[in-house]
């Protein structure tokens, strides 16, 4: 099982998952067409089936034209409002496509539909793979857009958390250096997080993914999954792990990048009015 990772729009994900003996393949959250065929192309693979974790625009917008170029294309998800869905599943449900089988997971909060999905190989020495899609970030965790930190509580900690922990979490958005900046915040004295953080700073000045994480890692230094850690406690001001959630994606929430410090040029221009003509009313 080959796993293609495929940067689109302005942070999102997009997979392509290889049946390598075959060559058949599964695209998790097609949100650019485009962009999707130019790797099945390059693979020379056949696209057998789309798995979608939500309905929003950028990690579905992509199904109807797949499902157009691709008759007969089967398209999965657990929400009715996914274009072109053409099996609804629901969670524990297992697909098999060649030999990569897949456990449909139910994690609404996000959405109230959102799905994820664990792959694995049975006989493989491959670690599983975990499609988070907008649920688990690395070093983060969704927005509660429609639903409630219970119910996050529950994915993160039963859903999600009993998997194996060499699970590698491939996430639906780059937001990994912005999570793990607030994730320091809460724990500052959190070495796993200070050496996550550079290392992702480095991906990121690189251009490169800071996918896969591993689950074993995330409990590490995300502290949407640390909510019993004294440290993380202390932050929220709160010991009730459905609590310590609620406040900490409240502050995430509320989390503001440091204010840049303005050009010296451009404040010397100011000064001097130069700008005036332009700020000037017609």
């Amino acid at each position: 099982m080959k796993v293609k990772v495929i940067s689109v729009l302005e942070d999102n994900y997009m997979y392509l998952v290889i049946e390598e003996s075959t060559r058949d393949a599964v695209a998790v959250d097609a949100a650019v067409p485009k962009r999707l065929l130019e790797i099945i192309r390059k693979e020379d693979v056949v696209l057998r089936a789309i798995l979608t974790t939500h309905h929003h625009w950028d990690h579905a917008r992509g199904n109807e034209e797949l499902a157009q170029l691709f008759p007969g294309l089967q398209v999965f998800g657990g929400d009715e409002r996914i274009g072109a869905l053409t099996h609804k599943v629901t969670h524990g449900q297992e697909l098999t496509f060649g030999a990569i089988r897949v456990r449909c997971l139910f994690t609404p909060c996000h959405t109230s539909g959102h799905m994820c999905y664990f792959m694995w190989e049975d006989d493989s020495p491959d670690a599983p793979a975990l499609f988070s899609g907008d649920t688990l970030f690395v070093g983060g965790c969704g927005q509660f857009f429609e639903g409630t930190a219970e119910q996050m509580h529950t994915n993160l900690t039963q859903t999600l958390g009993t998997l194996p922990e060499d699970t590698k979490v491939f996430c639906g958005h780059e937001c990994t250096v912005r999570n793990l900046k607030f994730a320091l915040k809460v724990e500052p004295e959190n070495e796993m997080v200070k050496e996550k953080l550079a290392w992702a700073k480095q991906r990121d000045d690189e251009d490169l993914p800071t996918v896969p994480s591993t689950l074993q890692e995330e409990f590490l230094y995300n502290p949407f999954l640390r909510l019993t850690e004294e440290s993380v406690q202390r932050f929220t001001g709160r010991t009730e792990p459905v609590e310590v959630l609620r406040v900490l994606r409240s502050e995430r929430d509320n989390f503001k990048k440091p204010k840049e410090r303005p050009n010296p040029q451009a404040v010397l221009a100011f000064d001097w009015g130069l700008f005036a003509p332009f700020l000037e009313k017609k």
